[in-house]
């Protein structure tokens, strides 16, 4: 019984003390910055860790993409001609720059779903006719590269970014 007492009360102070905070922040909030303290020690906080950010969301691993090396040996895309619209239209951009498109990662995740290698992949099968990342993967790609004359690394870093999280 005492044990658990003993425990109880541990926990009890562990949380106390979390909702407690930093006395250097609160001490600098209280007084506008302005205390004796805030003027020789610019940074209230540097006497211990900083704390994580609980609101930052943790970031996923990329999505697969093939390397430079892989490119000459690339199987053949499902014809444009299958398709209508916006289909049709990433499909013969991924016919007209499929080594750019087979060094760009897919955020759909289909490299965990499906076995992907690449952007590329989705267009060697009916997949991207069906999801809209891909297909806007594969515009936006040819966009950056024809109007940009962006290169397959910078365009893989601009889709991180775009699509960092999902």
């Amino acid at each position: 019984m005492k044990f658990r007492k003993i425990i109880l009360i541990s926990l009890i102070a562990t949380q106390i003390a979390g909702m407690a905070g930093c006395a250097a922040h609160s001490d600098h909030a209280a007084t506008g910055g302005n205390n004796a303290k805030s003027v020789e020690n610019k940074d209230p906080h540097k006497d211990h860790a900083a704390q994580p950010d609980l609101k930052a969301k943790p970031r996923k691993p990329v999505p697969a993409y093939q390397g430079e090396s892989s490119l000459a040996s690339l199987g053949p895309t499902l014809s444009p001609d299958l398709y209508k619209g916006q289909t049709r239209a990433a499909y013969a951009a991924v016919r007209e720059i499929p080594k750019t498109i087979a060094q760009l990662p897919c955020f759909c995740r289909c490299d965990k779903s499906i076995g992907h290698k690449s952007l590329y992949s989705c267009f060697e099968d009916d997949h991207a006719a069906a999801c809209g990342i891909c297909m806007n993967s594969a515009l936006k790609a040819l966009k950056l590269q024809k109007e940009q004359k962006m290169t397959p690394d910078q365009i893989r870093a601009e889709l991180i970014k775009e699509y960092d999280g999902y």
